[in-house]
């Protein structure tokens, strides 16, 4: 199948045509039909704001966008798919590709043209709606199969017969270039959302006429949370609560007289915790039902004139009382591998609508994702090899799908291959929705004594508090947490006894104290076991490493197109047995869902 964009101006080729003549009805009925397709070009490819590929400037046309990437980024969409000799459908491809992973112009530039996206149906779907890039004219595109470079506008006809038979070869052209069209957008339906896709191409379509409901990626997460259990096991993790604990009731001066804001309170714990620091007023909103029981907490523990329950999305709430300003967010907002369930994003929202633009603080104040080699010879075990004797029958079919999702589960400390490496530094005070789909780069060292199987990469992450909000010096440990700590017997009463009780300071150097203390928590190996455990992503093939193995390569991390609580992750990575070799193995890409 071939797939055109139309153009704006066809340049004919000199091809024969059987029939000479063409009546002067349809020569009208062309005419028109031209003028329609024309304006349809002219709104959708010349007269659109068009977006860089490599960040984030507007202009007024595709044509001023790749200008402007040639002269700032050095790249040149034309020249890349010169030099990879790609087809329309690749094109198309590539450019959702840069708009959805957005890698640097240098790693467009060392593209090879066999990477497996190039082939894939789900970069066919636009990443921006009516995409200027992906309308331009054929001229522009300069297709081998159609016009060469080269080709000249052709002189004016010579007499009438002359004119008629460009006109039909035009005709001939605008067609097929009508049928192309509607055969993409036949394809792209079939494999996406039809509905969607006529609303980006601004054609409306039968598949459109109805009208799709809009998808709902809140009912069924909202509705997790309204049980027990999984408060339970959340409040029962001794490391995350007793860290919130620990940095709430050791700051009195930051939360003595402070309006707080607690997004996604749950059972309330954390709005407690901020009411019994002293906070002058808290505000703990949810959207699910826990908010009923959490509001029924606070009255049982007497503290209904400090603590508001608030039940709705913070993005769409108003604070009573005419408060339009909070000094504190506080919010457990971590999910799996970090960024599952996007809670984060709602966080972001309550930030820019209440903080107070001058010291007000996040709590937690700066997450790290962090990356690693595992040895996952037990993970491997448990989730693939069960599969192939089950009571002596072969069942390894189960096991094909595994390597397409990601694993949540505890290691051990020993299962660690390398040394963990920074992936992703976020400091919530600053950080963006948008910067939450990222792409990194990272080298791992193996650590292992001997020749080892590395089974997996590991991702986890430590999470930091402090009272001014500012980045943590990178210098700065992570708290690792052992069974029996002290700090954690300090905020966390043991066999029923009440955690030891410390006098009130306020001296003037408290505030200093303050000022400079970390409080923070790993959920890595090495720590205590928490109840986001570490993301797991098993390897097809294992990689065999050595002390000083190096694996280099690049992680994407996107909300999931099908559901924005859910993540799609793309690790590239290659293999170089030691510092010394310059010998670099195949780049091996396996894609993943976190969910």
């Amino acid at each position: 199948m071939t797939i055109r964009f139309a153009a704006a101006t066809i340049h004919t080729t000199g091809e024969d045509v059987d029939d000479p003549s063409v009546s002067s009805e349809s020569d009208s009925d062309y005419a028109e039909e031209d003028n329609n397709f024309e304006d349809w070009v002219s709104d959708q490819a010349q007269n659109q704001s068009c977006r860089s590929l490599f960040d984030d400037k507007a202009f007024p046309s595709a044509t001023a966008a790749r200008a402007h990437d040639k002269d700032v980024h050095n790249f040149d969409l034309r020249t890349i798919s010169a030099k990879l000799e790609l087809d329309l459908h690749q094109r198309i491809r590539l450019i959702n590709f840069i708009r959805k992973h957005a890698p640097t112009p240098e790693d467009v530039g060392n593209l090879t043209g066999a990477e497996t996206f190039f082939s894939s149906d789900e970069y066919l779907i636009p990443q921006i709606e009516d995409d200027p890039l992906l309308q331009l004219e054929m001229d522009d595109w300069s297709d081998d199969e159609d016009l060469s470079s080269t080709d000249q506008r052709p002189a004016p006809p010579a007499d009438l017969p002359s004119a008629l038979r460009q006109m039909q070869l035009l005709e001939r052209k605008l067609a097929q270039a009508h049928r192309d069209m509607a055969e993409y957008r036949s394809l792209v339906g079939q494999q996406f959302d039809a509905g969607r896709f006529a609303e980006i191409i601004s054609e409306p379509g039968p598949s459109s006429a109805g009208g799709l409901l809009p998808r709902d990626d809140d009912t069924h997460y909202f509705s997790s949370y309204c049980e027990n259990d999984i408060h339970a096991v959340m409040i029962q993790d001794k490391v995350r609560t007793s860290t919130y604990a620990s940095f709430i009731l050791t700051n009195p001066i930051l939360f003595r007289d402070a309006v707080v804001l607690d997004v996604g309170c749950g059972t309330g714990i954390l709005s407690l915790l901020a009411a019994k620091s002293g906070a002058k007023h808290v505000y703990a909103v949810d959207a699910s039902d826990i908010a009923e029981k959490a509001e029924q907490i606070v009255k049982a523990n007497g503290l209904d004139n400090v603590i508001t329950v608030i039940r709705g999305k913070v993005e769409e709430i108003s604070l009573p009382d005419d408060v339009e300003h909070v000094d504190i967010i506080v919010s457990e907002w971590m999910g799996y591998a970090l960024l599952y369930e996007s809670m984060l994003d709602s966080v972001l929202q309550a930030r820019d609508r209440f903080l107070k633009p001058e010291g007000g603080v996040m709590a937690p104040s700066q997450c790290r994702i962090m990356f690693g080699l595992c040895e996952g010879s037990e993970v491997l075990k448990e989730r693939i090899g069960f599969w192939s004797d089950v009571y002596g029958f072969d069942l390894s079919v189960m096991a094909n799908d595994v390597y397409e999702e990601a694993i949540v589960d505890v290691v051990g400390p020993e299962s660690m291959a390398s040394e963990p490496y920074l992936l992703k530094d976020l400091h919530i005070k600053d950080i963006t929705t948008r910067q939450l789909d990222f792409t990194s780069q990272f080298t791992l060292v193996s650590t292992t004594p001997k020749r080892t199987k590395i089974h997996a990469f590991i991702l986890y992450f430590d999470t930091f508090f402090t009272t001014t909000g500012e980045p943590v010096p990178p210098e700065v440990p992570v708290k690792v947490t052992k069974e029996g700590d002290v700090t954690l017997a300090e905020v966390w009463p043991v066999g029923g006894k009440a955690p030891p009780q410390r006098r009130a300071s306020t001296g003037p150097g408290l505030k200093q104290k303050e000022d400079k203390r970390v409080t923070s928590f790993s959920t890595g190996p090495r720590s205590q076991p928490t109840h986001w455990k570490q993301t797991i992503f098993l390897l097809r093939d294992p990689i065999h490493a050595e002390d000083g193995t190096i694996v280099t390569g690049s992680f994407y991390c996107k909300k999931s197109a099908n559901n924005s609580r859910e993540l799609d992750v793309e690790i590239h990575y290659s293999v170089r047995q030691n510092s010394e070799t310059t010998e670099v193995g195949e780049t091996v890409v396996q894609i993943y869902k976190v969910r």
